[in-house]
């Protein structure tokens, strides 16, 4: 059944003592009228079970803490593979959805929620890097290691982001989901800088293995309604799976999504191949044995991830590839996530270098 707010998922909190006393961490609580459990600084909830089995009862616990180290960094990238230069804001780890294909259950050891409720040194180091570089235009997403809105309902921390990043004219936010957990975003002075983002694919890729997630039309339908609110928009086909019918739910999804959302307002679409960590089948055909996709047949790429075949995968983004751009907006910069020269240059005719480098191509494409 599809989700449109993964955060009713969660049943218990837990607040470390050191963070008891925030008033962020007082607002959370307030909000939520969860439960909460109390732990000593750097505790942890007591899930029962041991990891991944856990985590099925893990994603309905919230541990509220601290983050000790970095918020912003790098793309976790590889140099074998074309990397778009973004900056991920790490405001938590896991997701309460539950995506077959999710790498961090192989990425991630324990199975519980966490989101970082010491948002001021946030502030202050997003403040420290952004002038600190003036010549350096940022693109920053807060998608990578758990769904940018999936817990916004408990946690209201997209409205301080778009705030903050309102006046920075070298940069923009990324809101990633595959919620629609959107009802913060309404009636923000954004000016433009945030692009709420969503992760598609075709139909009954996103009915098998995306748990707990909004459908197609859900996502779609509320990208509609931020682009009425002034967003712009991005989409992500990543990770693209082969499955019987492949060309019929990719041309589907695309189909809805350009008769739906103005097309005008989408900044950037990418494309990405299933790939994996070979830790990671074991865990996702053990959780969830009724999967098969995981059953193909894949090579070890240069990053040391599973792949499809180079001549499947350029298969697959020829004919998506072709799909997008006979619908999209000249402005919209349609490119690979971490795909090597030799697929550019076979799928569009041309590497990203002979067009200034791929953060180039996505910074134009919002400047």
């Amino acid at each position: 059944m599809p989700y449109t707010d993964p955060s009713r998922h969660v049943v218990q909190l837990h607040v470390t003592e050191d963070c008891l006393d925030l008033p962020y961490t007082r607002e959370i609580i307030g909000r939520s009228g969860l439960p909460v459990t109390v732990l000593p600084p750097g505790g942890t909830p007591d899930i029962a079970g041991s990891y991944p089995a856990s985590l099925d009862r893990g994603k309905r616990h919230l541990l509220l803490c601290r983050n000790r180290g970095r918020f912003l960094k790098p793309c976790p990238a590889t140099r074998e593979y074309r990397c778009c230069g973004y900056q991920v804001l790490n405001i938590g780890m896991n997701c309460p959805m539950d995506c077959v294909y999710c790498i961090l259950q192989a990425y991630l050891n324990n199975p519980w929620l966490s989101f970082f409720v010491n948002i001021e040194d946030l502030f202050a180091e997003l403040d420290h890097v952004y002038d600190g570089f003036p010549d350096q235009f940022f693109r920053i997403g807060t998608g990578e290691f758990t769904d940018s809105l999936a817990l916004d309902s408990l946690t209201g921390l997209s409205p301080h982001l778009v705030r903050w990043m309102r006046t920075r004219s070298r940069g923009v936010l990324e809101l990633k989901t595959k919620s629609v957990a959107i009802d913060n975003l309404r009636g923000l002075d954004h000016g433009g800088r945030t692009i709420v983002a969503w992760s598609l694919n075709s139909p009954p890729i996103m009915a098998r293995e995306e748990l707990r997630t909004a459908s197609l039309e859900q996502r779609l339908r509320a990208a509609a309604r931020c682009a009425g609110w002034g967003y712009r928009l991005a989409f992500h086909f990543d990770p693209i799976i082969w499955h019987q019918g492949w060309q019929e739910g990719y041309r589907q999804a695309i189909e809805r999504l350009f008769a739906t959302v103005p097309r005008e307002q989408i900044a950037w679409i990418s494309l990405g191949a299933l790939r994996y960590l070979p830790s990671l089948k074991s865990i996702a055909t053990s959780r969830f044995p009724g999967s098969r996709f995981f059953y193909e047949e894949f090579i070890d790429g240069l990053d040391g991830k599973c792949r499809y075949f180079r001549d499947l995968r350029v298969e697959m983004y020829r004919f998506i590839a072709g799909e997008l751009a006979a619908r999209a907006a000249e402005s919209t910069c349609i490119y690979f996530c971490m795909e090597s020269d030799t697929v550019w240059r076979q799928v569009f005719g041309f590497i990203p270098e002979e067009r200034g480098g791929l953060p180039a191509m996505l910074d134009r494409s919002v400047s």
